[in-house]
């Protein structure tokens, strides 16, 4: 078991919305279950978010957040594999889907210090993508696969939807984490079961329970979790 595993015993702390007010729009999101399969058991990358955020302070996640402006801009070495695409093409046109599967990609190297991508030649470019190309790669969109849809309760003052992606970790640069990199407080593999015992976002251990089974049969329909006023209701995508 992981030295850095802690009781699961977080509260998971998230600006409500005031009385009265509408409901927030929810922002759109991306992040990326990354998962090994070189041991006896698949590890999955978590990273613990830092104690003064307002939102999910101390609790453990996959690296990911909103997308930005620049992921429709930024080049990509690879596409979207024609499944992924689809997906993508039966709620958005597909220009944002491919954002989506770069904003994950993006936020996985600011966060966590780790590259999804090709190597080629180094490009400049001003923005958010910057210093990942400088690294002389591009992101590998071909490596992602959807595993869950989520929509945060509307009685929360931040939310957002949010598509959770998986990529193998031998897709990635290096196992290394980029020295000087990553947001996240901490980051570790962690088999599934251990995971679990961690203090996690209640969408966060949905994933990961999700991801077991898929890992038996990846041909499981694709979770879509929308909450409304009231207990929510799942779908599929």
């Amino acid at each position: 078991m992981s030295d850095t595993l802690q009781p699961n015993r977080a509260v998971e702390r998230t600006p409500m919305r005031p009385e009265g007010a509408k409901a927030v729009r929810p922002r759109n999101a991306a992040t990326l279950f990354i998962i090994r399969r070189d041991g006896p058991r698949p590890r999955v990358l978590m990273g613990k978010r830092h104690g003064g955020h307002n939102f999910m302070p101390n609790l453990w996640v996959f690296p990911g957040g909103r997308i930005d402006r620049a992921d429709f801009r930024a080049p990509a070495a690879t596409d979207l594999r024609p499944e992924v695409a689809g997906k993508f093409e039966a709620y958005m046109p597909l220009t944002k889907g491919r954002a989506l599967g770069k904003a994950a990609i993006r936020e996985t190297w600011e966060e966590a210090g780790l590259l999804l991508g090709r190597p080629t030649e180094p490009r400049p470019i001003a923005g958010p993508w910057r210093e990942f190309l400088e690294q002389g790669v591009q992101p590998d969109l071909e490596a992602l696969s959807i595993i869950y849809r989520a929509v945060t309760p509307p009685n929360v003052g931040k939310r957002f939807d949010t598509w959770f992606l998986m990529a193998d970790a031998e897709r990635l640069v290096s196992l290394e984490r980029q020295p000087d990199c990553g947001e996240l407080e901490e980051i570790a593999w962690f088999e599934l079961e251990e995971a679990l015992e961690l203090p996690l976002p209640t969408v966060t251990r949905a994933v990961i329970q999700e991801t077991r089974e898929r890992l038996d049969n990846p041909n499981r329909p694709i979770p879509y979790m929308r909450f409304r006023m009231g207990p929510a209701r799942p779908r599929e995508l």
